[in-house]
């Protein structure tokens, strides 16, 4: 299989936040297949969605992998659940989240992934973190942008 490049977005905003994501970052790293090309800055960023809960700190990821995108998913889980992730509620406080938000041009939509992920036009913040380590990434996306206001 030849190598993709990935964007993979962390987010953190319960306990040591600023740890849970560099022990991510440590752990996805270390995954078979993968190959860990460029981290982005950490930034601290408001929540989405249910919005009375702590800031997040996120970061974004670049990989090489070499393996396909659900045993990436497979393996972003395991790094979850290692990390004491527990999915109470949609869009709630978390230790660690990660999320595949582009797997190299790989559009499409199924029961357990989307790509490009569906909410990463609605969240400005990704995009500005993939553009520290890609400048020219996102101009390869113009389609797939919701015009502005419009909710994907």
């Amino acid at each position: 299989m030849s190598e993709e490049c990935v964007f993979v977005s962390l987010g953190s905003n319960l306990g040591d936040s600023w740890g849970y994501i560099r022990r991510a970052t440590a752990l996805v790293a270390a995954m078979p297949g993968v190959r860990l090309t460029g981290r982005s800055p950490l930034r601290r960023t408001k929540p989405v969605g249910l919005t009375t809960q702590p800031d997040f700190v996120n970061r974004v990821l670049r990989l090489s992998c070499e393996t396909g995108p659900e045993r990436l998913l497979s393996g972003l889980l395991a790094v979850e659940l290692r990390l004491g992730r527990q999915r109470r509620v949609r869009w709630g406080p978390r230790t660690i989240d990660l999320d595949i938000l582009f797997y190299g041009d790989l559009v499409r939509s199924g029961e357990t992934l989307t790509l490009p992920h569906p909410e990463v036009w609605n969240r400005p913040f990704f995009l500005e973190l993939i553009s520290t380590l890609d400048p020219q990434f996102l101009r390869r996306w113009p389609q797939y942008r919701p015009q502005a206001g419009q909710r994907q």
